[in-house]
């Protein structure tokens, strides 16, 4: 699916004197990109044009996602006249004469569709304007805001709308728009460096298609090329083949920066992958493997650090949740290290490959029923809670395995007093057997 018709162009649109973006607009809803949510089969908004009862609504949205496209859309499909409305150059008097014109069509059986660019512009007098006019329904009117209209757009008008809220585009779904666009500018390119651009434009529809144009006048032989895009973006351009060599080198030149505490490479490499184009949630995974494999339980915050900053990736997106990546990966940098865990988990796993998989300890066990208490289930159990200092001194581990340690926490961080903590607890072990014995 595409936010900009791919058809012939007409003979307006071959002049190409108009903006890329313009001339790429859609002229059916079958070619609109994004906002599946609303629009997909069966969602609101495409029940509502598909049966012709659509009512006042607001889009809202970032630049770019394709507010203006569905307004316009929706005109030509529910077939009422469209009047584009500017709230930064209109006043009250242009409202009036608007509305007029709109009344005289109504009487005529004719509707009109009253498209307000940035409504959140007009002031409350002006706002107020509009009431009248939507509740007789001489206009069906059709707002578009970037800011959130629950602050912006007066109460009386929102309780006599729909809002929709728009998202900013996928980079999959700008890539789809810049290859159908690449036969209008004369080029050919290849998807690596028309993903650069989408991720450059942040959900931007616009931005993408500008930064399109501003390369093709720089390419030569209508092939695109890592200049023409860099001069265009004005920075450079990283590539690399997300599944290939150059990527796991990366990530791996930054877990090794994260262990070896070297502050400076962890950003040098983070910020190289990031420029790249990378998957800011696969960064934010690989954070998450170094927090517990290299800092565990010497640092129990990195952990939370790393999973905060992956859930900041995903809540702020590009470029804002780039910054959360890097405080985590200084934070992981600067944060003691230790593997302890790691190799408990690893000596835990040879044991369990190499013995016999013994029965549950019969202390132990949950004796849920009569006959299971009969069978000896629960025999020997000592509840911690009963015992002096919270330490019974039975066996938890088979009896082959008696006595076996598998976790030796180093004495870097908070490991130092999980260490004289765990020697804490094998001394009161130890007297509570000497007690009873």
């Amino acid at each position: 699916m595409s936010l900009f018709d791919t058809s012939p162009p007409k003979e307006d649109r071959a002049t190409g004197k108009r903006p890329l973006a313009e001339r790429m607009r859609p002229e059916r809803l079958e070619d609109y990109a994004g906002q599946e949510h609303i629009l997909g089969p069966d969602k609101p908004l495409r029940r509502q044009i598909e049966r012709d009862q659509l009512t006042s609504i607001i889009l809202w949205g970032p630049p770019g996602v394709g507010k203006t496209t569905l307004a316009k859309l929706i005109a030509r499909l529910t077939q009422c006249e469209f009047i584009p409305f500017s709230a930064v150059l209109s006043g009250i008097k242009e409202i009036k004469a608007v509305m007029a014109d709109a009344e005289k069509l109504r009487n005529l059986g004719r509707r009109t569709i009253l498209f307000i660019d940035e409504i959140h512009r007009f002031n409350k007098a002006q706002q107020d304007a509009f009431l009248p006019y939507v509740e007789r329904g001489d206009i069906i009117l059709i707002g578009a805001t970037t800011e959130n209209p629950s602050f912006e757009v007066i109460s009386a008008l929102l309780s006599r709308s729909r809002v929709y809220a728009l998202r900013g585009l996928t980079v999959p779904e700008l890539v789809e728009l810049l290859r159908r666009a690449l036969p209008v500018v004369g080029l050919e390119a290849p998807d690596e460096l028309l993903e650069q651009i989408a991720i450059y434009s942040n959900g931007d529809a616009r931005q993408a298609y500008n930064t399109l144009e501003a390369s093709a006048a720089a390419a030569a032989g209508g092939v695109l090329t890592e200049t023409a895009v860099q001069d265009a973006m004005q920075r450079k351009v990283l590539l690399y083949a997300k599944g290939g060599e150059e990527h796991f080198n990366l990530i791996s030149a930054l877990h090794k920066s994260v262990r070896s505490s070297d502050v400076d490479a962890a950003l040098y490499w983070l910020t190289r992958m990031l420029e790249a184009g990378e998957d800011r949630l696969y960064i934010a995974r690989r954070l998450i493997r170094m927090s517990i494999e290299d800092i565990s339980l010497a640092d129990p915050r990195a952990l939370e650090q790393s999973v905060a900053a992956m859930q900041a990736v995903h809540f702020l997106g590009i470029p804002e949740g780039d910054l959360a990546l890097a405080q985590a990966a200084i934070y992981l940098c600067v944060a003691p290290k230790s593997d302890a865990a790691y190799r408990a988990m690893g000596a835990v796993r040879e044991d369990v490959e190499k013995t016999i998989a013994e029965p549950v300890p019969m202390n132990l066990r949950n004796a849920v029923t009569r006959h299971m208490k009969e069978w000896g289930y629960g025999e020997g159990y000592q509840h911690a809670h009963k015992m002096e200092n919270a330490m019974p001194d039975m066996a938890c581990l088979p009896p082959s395995l008696v006595g076996r340690q598998y976790y030796f926490p180093t004495d870097r961080g908070l490991e130092k007093r999980i260490g004289e903590r765990l020697e804490e607890i094998r001394r009161l072990k130890e007297k509570s057997k000497k007690t009873d014995d």
